[in-house]
């Protein structure tokens, strides 16, 4: 009884997302059956957008992950606006998280300059090398290169909800181990000063020849989907760079802001985004991150990453589903 009364924050968070949800997905289903937007259709997908951006950044900020690696597979799972449209939205929802930290980050010397500036290089190239590709599928394979798109992330949701499950083993002042010649020559090594331990610490970053081609399929892999890459790039820099994980988050951060933004240009000009619907996006992913973080003194954060592994397993049979469907032509009853 004692461990079920201290749920009730997480409950009630739970309950009252899953309610708000519900009222938010049935106005997107409204404004995709009534075709042409009148006013008053229109109004109502910029109020559902703004109060589901509130809902994913609330999430994502307690989960700790990127907004776009929710936004992006539940737009496309459970509505029918164009794949390019979600994609480039789902861009500026990771472009905006990623700018909102890295000022912040960057005032307090916890973002290593060298380090961004190097995994920078291959990461907005893969940014840009898959928002072109994405395009060209579109263009050459419409409804069935949709029907791809949507399969294939729902497989990457699955890879990204079992890291979720096992991905304990970040180091919070991971050991550099062998220096390469290479990673010497590149000089990508500082120090901070860490308060909790009162003394500053020194690192120096490890592996960088692979941490580079890393970055540039995790480039690929957010501009070909529109999921930013923040469920990437702490575990490159962390894991495979041994760079300490305050380091690794603030510099996520500031190159998930410099790639998302190179790679949202491509649909740009192909007109895949769409103002007056990013734009309560933005605003939403401004203040829900500022409750957010609120609620995250208040509730376990684990509770919370729960709820995501169950949401990105249940999204992702969605796409799957929808997917195969658009493909072989059948209609599979999920969901």
């Amino acid at each position: 009884m004692q461990d079920l009364m201290k749920r009730v924050p997480e409950l009630s968070l739970l309950i009252g997302l899953s309610i708000v949800g519900y009222f938010v997905m049935g106005a997107f289903n409204q404004v995709g059956e009534a075709g042409a937007l009148t006013g008053g259709g229109a109004f109502l997908l910029v109020l559902a957008s703004f109060v589901l951006s509130i809902m994913i950044a609330i999430v994502a900020v307690i989960a700790g992950v990127g907004g776009g690696v929710l936004f992006t597979p539940i737009m496309m799972a459970f509505t029918s606006i164009d794949t390019l449209i979600i994609r480039s939205t789902g861009l500026v929802v990771a472009m905006f998280s990623g700018l909102v930290s890295s000022g912040p980050f960057m005032r307090k010397g916890l973002a290593d300059v060298k380090i961004v500036l190097y995994c920078a290089i291959p990461i907005i190239a893969g940014a840009m090398l898959g928002s072109y590709a994405a395009i060209a599928l579109a263009e050459v394979m419409g409804a069935q290169g949709d029907a791809i798109v949507r399969l294939l992330l729902g497989l990457i949701l699955v890879f990204i909800a079992i890291l979720f499950i096992v991905g304990g083993s970040n180091t919070e002042y991971p050991e550099a181990g062998h220096v390469s010649r290479f990673s010497e020559w590149m000089g990508l090594k500082g120090s901070y000063y860490e308060e909790s331990l009162g003394r500053p610490m020194h690192y120096q970053a490890t592996r960088v020849g692979i941490g580079g081609i890393l970055f540039l399929l995790v480039g690929f892999t957010g501009g070909f989907f529109g999921l930013g890459g923040g469920w990437a790039v702490v575990p490159v820099l962390n894991l495979v760079m041994t760079t300490p994980l305050k380091i690794s988050a603030a510099s996520s951060g500031v190159l998930l802001a410099m790639g998302n933004s190179a790679a949202i240009w491509p649909y740009i000009k192909v007109g895949a985004l769409i103002a007056a619907l990013a734009a309560p996006w933005m605003l939403g992913q401004v203040i829900g991150g500022i409750l957010g973080a609120h609620i995250l003194a208040r509730v376990r954060a684990n509770f919370i990453r729960y709820i995501l592994i169950v949401l990105l397993f249940l999204t992702s049979l969605k796409l799957m589903s929808r997917g195969v469907e658009t493909l072989l032509g059948i209609d599979i009853p999920v969901l």
